[in-house]
């Protein structure tokens, strides 16, 4: 017998009968990038590569013990929270990652295939508790420029602030990184890029860490934003910094979208275990 040596992480989310989003994506990008990935479930699904039909949250003290029966046996080298559903989550998964502070914490909050709350007050509520409990412990935050502006929403005061001021407000809280996706690609002589391509910005302490143009895929996706930010995870969890796991990650990512398969009627989604495929004999 051997004692394990892969990297641990635990990633907390949703699962997905599809497997397209949540906790059994990640377990497939944590795997398929030499990591062990271990799951906190959230809420359950019912739905298909389509669409979400219905979704239960899972309450959260069986949450919390999910987490603290495992964290008591095991040691983890990183961890990813993904969305939400409700502020309670977000207190008690808040409180147990406060007692890990020296582990990368990777925090993708958003996700379309979950349904907004239908209360507008609920929904800024949950917005505001993620970025009062969460943020600050983040090693990496990642959203859209337009997730980006929900949760700005939280904090504004009328005025019309950047994407840049923004950002700023995010790490001034704690937040070591914020990846924001989906931005507007520009060269480095300040021209617009080519059509159809978008980026990727990462921002730390001292502004622009990096801003990774990509030629955008018609699709449609389902799954692309987690399966960046999962590798993001793997990568930091064997070692790399923040930089460096965004721009491997980034590269997996594109490689899974352009081996994406559409299971049934509904969406393509990323094949995560592309490079291995690859290996294969046909």
């Amino acid at each position: 017998m051997q004692n394990q040596t892969s990297p641990l992480i635990l990633s907390f989310g949703a699962a997905d009968p599809a497997g397209a989003i949540g906790v059994q994506a990640d377990l497939a990008v944590f795997s398929a990038l030499s990591c062990n990935g271990l799951a906190v479930t959230t809420a359950l699904l019912i739905g298909d590569s389509a669409r979400v039909e219905d979704a239960q949250d899972i309450d959260p003290d069986w949450v919390s013990d999910q987490a603290r029966v495992v964290l008591e046996d095991m040691s983890m080298a990183a961890f990813k929270v993904g969305a939400l559903t409700n502020i309670e989550q977000v207190a008690a998964i808040a409180e147990i990652l406060s007692d890990y502070p020296d582990a990368p914490l990777i925090l993708d909050p958003f996700s379309s295939r979950l349904p907004d709350p239908a209360d507008a007050d609920e929904a800024e509520e949950l917005l505001t508790a993620l970025r009062q409990l969460l943020v600050p412990q983040a090693t990496l935050l990642m959203l859209s420029q337009v997730e980006l502006g929900r949760l700005a929403e939280t904090w504004r005061e009328g005025a019309e602030d950047t994407m840049e001021s923004d950002v700023e407000h995010l790490l001034a809280l704690g937040c070591e990184f914020v990846l924001v996706t989906g931005t507007q690609a520009g060269t480095p002589q300040g021209e617009t890029a080519a059509p159809n391509t978008l980026a990727n910005t990462l921002f730390g302490a001292d502004g622009m860490i990096s801003h990774d143009a990509w030629q955008h895929m018609p699709g449609p996706f389902l799954g692309a934003g987690g399966t960046l930010s999962a590798a993001i995870t793997a990568f930091m969890a064997r070692g790399a910094d923040v930089p460096e796991a965004v721009t491997a990650a980034q590269e997996y990512t594109v490689g899974a979208l352009a081996h994406a398969q559409r299971y049934g009627m509904g969406k393509f989604i990323p094949n995560r275990f592309f490079h291995l495929h690859q290996a294969l004999p046909t």
